[in-house]
This record gives structure tokens, sequence and C-alpha cells, in this order.
């Protein structure tokens, strides 16, 4: 019976998603070329609210939570775990007071309406994975627009997601570029819980009743201490909180 439900009520979430998809493409398109990046911004962080709220349909819930506030005016590198495409509308959302911008892959660029529009307007880091020299200077290119601009940073270490929400070993490189360019930046970890239970399987069947969260974490001055370290501090503090041991 549940398996039936999931069906339904996917099916349901989806076609809502991809009509969200279509219609904030264009919202985007206007905002960017008549009003500017700054409204561009806006349009894209109300797609993600809808995103968010629509996972209802599902019977699923959402939550998020702060252990500390985090201070703005100032860049912020958020760290997270990564289990699903799900990970990344509520962190739009929730951490909206602090531009989050990513770094993704460049094949995430073309060929999906609403989304990559935005990878490319809203200069996100798009890098290559099989050409690490490519990945280093886009992230240093990322790294100095996000400076400059008191916007925050978004990478997950892991690489490539989890759905069985297991911890995969975190990479430091990309961290270690975007503080050697933003060295006066706050390293916030981020737990993200269930997204990979809701799309074990890819995009469908979704799971539906599933309860999913987002927090962050005990921000990390990064001042003093090796790239090393504070990854290594950021993914300890999140294997505790999802009860886990680092990988």
């Amino acid at each position: 019976m549940k398996k039936v439900v999931d069906y339904i009520l996917g099916s349901l979430y989806l076609l809502y998603f991809g009509l969200l998809m279509i219609i904030f493409h264009g919202v985007q398109v206007i905002a960017y070329r008549i009003f500017g990046p700054r409204a561009h911004q806006k349009s894209v962080e109300i797609f993600n609210l809808f995103i968010v709220a629509g996972l209802y349909m599902t019977g699923s819930t959402v939550s998020f939570s702060q252990k500390v506030a985090i201070p703005t005016g100032r860049t912020v590198i958020f760290i997270s775990n990564h289990q699903s495409m799900f990970d990344i509308p509520g962190i739009i959302w929730f951490l909206r007071k602090y531009t989050p911008k990513f770094v993704s892959k460049k094949e995430l660029a073309r060929g999906i309406p609403g989304i990559s529009y935005n990878l490319r307007v809203g200069q996100a880091a798009l890098i290559d994975r099989h050409d690490p020299k490519q990945a280093i200077t886009e992230i240093l290119r990322f790294a100095k627009h996000i400076s400059e601009n008191h916007f925050s940073a978004v990478i997950f270490p892991e690489g490539t997601r989890s759905r069985t929400g297991r911890l995969k070993p975190f990479a430091v490189g990309g961290v270690a570029t975007l503080l050697k360019k933003c060295p006066g930046a706050l390293v916030v970890p981020v737990a993200v819980r269930n997204t990979g239970r809701f799309n074990p399987k890819g995009l469908f069947p979704l799971s539906s009743f599933t309860a999913m969260s987002w927090t962050t974490l005990d921000p990390v001055e990064p001042a003093g201490r090796t790239p090393e370290d504070v990854v290594a501090d950021c993914e300890k503090q999140i294997a505790g909180f999802l009860g886990q041991n680092p990988a």
C-alpha cells in the first residue's frame, strides 16, 4: 500500500515540480534581464520556497534549525553533507539571508529549466570534475566573487550524493581553495537529514511521509587552522549530529 501511495503522491509532486521549473525559468529570465541580479536572486529564493513547500504534498515534513546565530555581512562557507538534489532547495530557502552560491558540476549548467539558468547567471562555480586545473581556476574566480559581495558559498565535500545517508569522506581541496581567497570567511557545517531517503533511487519514485531537516551546526573560525583541520571539524560535527562516525 505504501508503494501505491508513493507512486501517486510522487507523481503529483513531480508534475508540480516540472511546472515550477518551466514557470520560474521564465520568471528568472525576466527578473534578470529587466531588473538585474538582485531581482533575479529574489526570484530564485521564491522558486525554491515553492519547491520546499511542495514537499508537503507527499505527506513529508521539512524543518530548519540553527545551533547558534550566524553573523550577516560576512562571507560564510557552508560545508554540507550531500544526499539528494533536494538538499539544495532547502539550503537556498532556509539560508537565503546569506545569499548562498554553489560549487556545482558544469554539466548542470545546461538543459535543466529554471536550474541551469540560475547556475549560469547567478555565477555559481561550474567545475569540470575531470579537469583539476579548470576546477581550481573556477573556484578561485567564484571565491573572489563571493568575497567582494559578502555572499556565501555552499560546497559538498563528499563530491557525490550519498543516498543511504552514510557519510562519504570529505575532500579538502575545494574548501582549501575557497579559504585561500576568502581568508576572513566563517565556515559553518550544515547537517542535512533524510533527503536521500526521500528519493533513494533517483527522481522517481519518491518516498512519501519523510521527515527532512536542515541544521546549521557550530561555526568554525578558520584563522590559525589548516584547511584539513577545518574540514575535519565540520565532518566530525555533521557525523555526530547524524549519529555516525566520520567516514
